[in-house]
């Protein structure tokens, strides 16, 4: 701005000088001078006021009750507006406030790569902590496709949530980093972004999780946090690294979750889970199958039965697909569809499960009268019909619920531990798994736990009062288990969670309810032989009564 106030100085018989001399070269030579001079104090004064704008925005996001502070997504984009508008020389811009910083960078057609670390640029008052962000070379290959032009890279670093507003959880450090390509879109990168967060925290009980803002996903804020395209790696205990397959605003969301899974029991696991679900997945096929076959020798409580086995056969087939659809490379569409699925396939189990408590109760407790119209149909209403409503009444409300579950896992390194995370389709909402999974569950499992003792009681009294001589021993333990197996009670076992149950926790409730099908399928096949053998000593009284 000073060399642009000495040039208005000039005096007229100066340039009269400079210019009017009688060489008509020097002439044409001075007038060249005087127009490159012009416009370099034109151009050094247009980067000025474009900074001085950009600068004086960046201040006016700070004051808590600014003019636009109050509209976060109006406050971001004028930003980045003013950020792909600005003139400047060279190849990039910096500005910074107490609490936000952007860098602007001329990019063409020959990109190759970049990296920015917070060690190597100006030291921002409210950044405490290291970061940074890594580029690849297939950045600028989909908007370079048309042909070789300039582009303009634009990063911006938040150290305060304030403009990205979300409910039950934090960021790692309240860091926010982002990152824009011109007007473009950037997705489906298959070299991934890098995005490093280093921190001087204890991250034990938090589930550490990296997320994108998802702009118009939420009714409530003009985005939410979402996992989706986007890989969380921890490298060290003081670092989480972030691997993202497109542009946008990127933080670690912390959530408390329970201590993590040591990482030398995934595999066997894992082995359990898939070796039971596809048994149970085999014989609740079997078991349907046959009822088919034999369904007009069926009665409604063998129906009830099936139901049952269609909803474990569905929930293991979707706890199977899981995995595979929750890596980062699949779309996230699918991976949220497929988390509705195996939660409405839970929901709908613990419903047959709790009906099957219910049917057994009005056997033992009505044994007359216990006929009641459309019976079946009533019941199917509410086994398919309750989970449905409620699975799609969450999708209702908050649609970003079901998606890539992390769930963290440690690995042992001498004295300290690596942390490392592995995602499944699943409910990431940690409100909705409380309420519509534990809680759901809880309830199911309690009912179902005190018909158990109501029925067993209630087989004690009859079996007191018969005249004949009582059942053998071997019969009576097979009707408990069945009835235990059938009432879901082993699911109960997910109450022993901590401490030192973890362990023989986390083995047993794996085997027996990745088993669960098959065992169903015993007492199925267990059931069929007692009623073929009712029948038959029925048929023989029957003949030995006609020959008397």
């Amino acid at each position: 701005m000073g060399l642009g106030a000495e040039w208005a100085a000039w005096n007229v018989d100066g340039m009269q000088e400079l210019v009017g001399g009688e060489d008509p070269a020097r002439d044409m030579e001075c007038r060249a001078v005087l127009f490159l001079c012009l416009s370099l104090v034109t151009s050094q004064s247009g980067a000025e006021e474009a900074a001085q704008e950009l600068l004086s925005w960046m201040k006016g996001m700070e004051v808590p009750r600014g003019r636009i502070s109050t509209n976060p997504a109006a406050l971001i984009q004028g930003l980045v507006h003013r950020l792909l508008n600005a003139t400047f020389k060279g190849y990039n811009l910096t500005c910074q406030t107490h609490t936000i910083q952007t860098l602007a960078f001329k990019l063409g057609c020959d990109f190759a790569g970049l990296s920015l670390d917070s060690d190597a640029l100006d030291r921002v008052p409210q950044a405490g902590a290291r970061h940074a962000m890594q580029f690849p070379t297939e950045l600028t290959k989909e908007a370079c496709r048309t042909g070789p032009r300039e582009l303009r890279l634009i990063c911006m670093y938040f150290f305060s949530p304030r403009f990205f507003p979300h409910d039950d959880s934090s960021l790692l450090n309240n860091y926010v980093l982002g990152a824009q390509l011109g007007h473009e879109h950037v997705d489906n990168l298959t070299e991934p972004i890098n995005i490093s967060f280093w921190h001087n925290q204890s991250l034990e009980g938090y589930n550490v999780t990296c997320v994108f803002w998802k702009e118009g996903a939420s009714t409530r804020h003009w985005g939410l946090w979402s996992p989706e395209g986007c890989r969380t790696e921890q490298p060290s205990p003081s670092q989480v690294l972030c691997r993202c397959h497109h542009l946008s605003y990127f933080a670690v969301l912390m959530q408390l979750s329970p201590a993590p899974l040591p990482a030398e029991l995934l595999a066997p696991l894992t082995y359990i889970s898939l070796v039971g679900c596809s048994i149970s997945v085999v014989a609740s096929l079997l078991s349907l199958l046959l009822h088919f076959y034999t369904r007009k020798q069926s009665n409604f409580i063998s129906r009830i039965h099936m139901h049952l086995h269609a909803s474990v056969l569905l929930l293991n087939v979707a706890f199977l697909l899981s995995p595979a659809l929750a890596l980062p490379s699949m779309p996230g569409a699918a991976c949220m569809a497929l988390g509705a699925v195996l939660h409405y396939a839970l929901l709908s189990c613990l419903t047959w499960m709790a009906i099957e408590g219910f049917n057994l109760y009005l056997l033992l407790g009505r044994v007359y009268n216990i006929y009641i119209r459309r019976y079946v149909l009533k019941l199917c209403a509410v086994g398919w019909g309750v989970p449905a409503f409620l699975v799609l009444l969450l999708l209702a409300i908050n649609g970003s619920a079901y998606g890539r579950h992390t769930i963290p896992l440690s690995h042992s390194q001498g004295n300290s531990a690596a942390f490392q995370n592995m995602s499944i389709c699943w409910v990431r909402s940690p409100g909705v798994h409380r309420v519509l999974v534990m809680g759901y569950g809880t309830l199911t499992t309690l009912f179902n736990l005190v018909v158990l003792a109501w029925a067993l009681r209630a087989l004690r009294r009859l079996k007191a009062r018969e005249e004949a001589a009582g059942a053998p021993a071997c019969r009576d333990t097979v009707t408990v288990l069945g009835l235990t197996v059938l009432l879901g009670t082993t699911w109960a076992l997910a109450f022993f969670s901590f401490g030192v149950f973890l362990l023989p926790q986390l083995f047993l409730f794996t085997i027996f309810n990745s088993l669960y099908g098959f065992f169903l399928f015993l007492w199925f096949c267990s059931q069929r032989c007692r009623a073929e053998a009712e029948a038959e000593a029925e048929k023989e009284a029957f003949s030995a009564s006609q020959m008397h």
